[in-house]
């Protein structure tokens, strides 16, 4: 008898929360497995909602959470099962082995299941990992061997946030190097920065390497055609960048924003003049009258 009080959720929550992200991550994977096999493609919302009112409903029931499991899945499409009755069956056929037959099922020696489990996993395995563990980036193959390891180590769920992270800082340090900056000089003596490549938290020291205050014309414009300002990491860069011009006594131009950013320059007042003269809107003629 668990009283159901504000403590017991606390104490409860973060399991329930750690096993709801299991089952919906290896539901998805499960779903992502059958939809390569069976060449079709599945509802992932569809599956995550009906799992989660499942799942809500048989606990007012005294039932246990579930979730779609690789090996019965696995098991059940190799039989020949594609279609909703398949799936049917085999809940209708679990249902009677636990209240009909749970006496002879107990019988089962334990190692014959674990040994139904090692087939189970060797088949769904995908072993050809190991053949394109050298051929795949450095950084694609340590986050494989990292999620797998953490996988075994504690769970699932964890595994996945750990490589969301780290895929994120390898996909983030890799892209911070991708922005240059090209200097040229316009007709009217200016001068002129092209920037390539996004602005964001990683690449900002790299962009503001890239600009000699000293030596520059008066009048400075930076070009944002090939670029984009991903975050606010980007805009105190730019800020910080007016601020040198400005000390300077030179003036700052930028053009080619795009409309989102120019609505965030708007944090940088009146130290970036931001010219939006020379971004101007095309539309497409037509000789097609209304």
């Amino acid at each position: 008898s668990v009283p159901f009080t504000w403590e017991t959720l606390t104490i409860i929550f973060p399991y329930a929360l750690v096993l709801a992200t299991i089952g919906l991550i290896e539901s998805l994977l499960t779903l992502s497995l059958i939809d390569e096999i069976t060449q079709t493609h599945g509802k992932g919302n569809q599956e995550c909602v009906g799992q989660g009112v499942a799942n809500t409903v048989t606990g007012f029931f005294g039932g246990m959470g579930g979730c779609a499991m690789i090996g019965q899945s696995m098991i059940n499409v190799n039989s020949g099962g594609r279609g909703r009755l398949s799936g049917i069956s085999a809940a209708l056929f679990l249902l009677c082995f636990i209240l009909f037959t749970s006496s002879l099922i107990e019988q089962i020696p334990v190692a014959a299941l674990v040994g139904v489990m090692f087939i189970v996993v060797i088949g769904t395995f995908e072993w050809s990992s190991f053949r394109i563990i050298r051929k795949v980036p450095r950084a694609d193959a340590f986050v494989l061997i990292l999620v797998s390891s953490v996988t075994v180590v504690t769970d699932l769920a964890v595994a996945v946030v750990v490589g969301v992270i780290v895929s994120a800082l390898v996909f983030a340090w890799q892209h911070a190097k991708h922005v240059s900056v090209n200097k040229s000089e316009t007709k009217e003596g200016s001068s002129l920065y092209e920037v390539d490549g996004p602005l964001f938290f990683g690449s900002t020291s790299n962009f503001l390497e890239q600009f000699d205050v000293a030596s520059d014309k008066d009048d400075i414009i930076v070009d944002f055609a090939r670029s984009r300002v991903a975050d606010h990491s980007g805009l105190e860069a730019i800020d910080t960048l007016a601020e040198r011009y400005l000390n300077a006594g030179k003036t700052l131009h930028i053009r080619h924003l795009s409309p989102e950013c120019r609505l965030l320059l708007e944090k940088a007042g009146n130290l970036v003049e931001v010219n939006v003269i020379e971004d101007p809107n095309y539309h497409v003629a037509s000789d097609k009258l209304d």
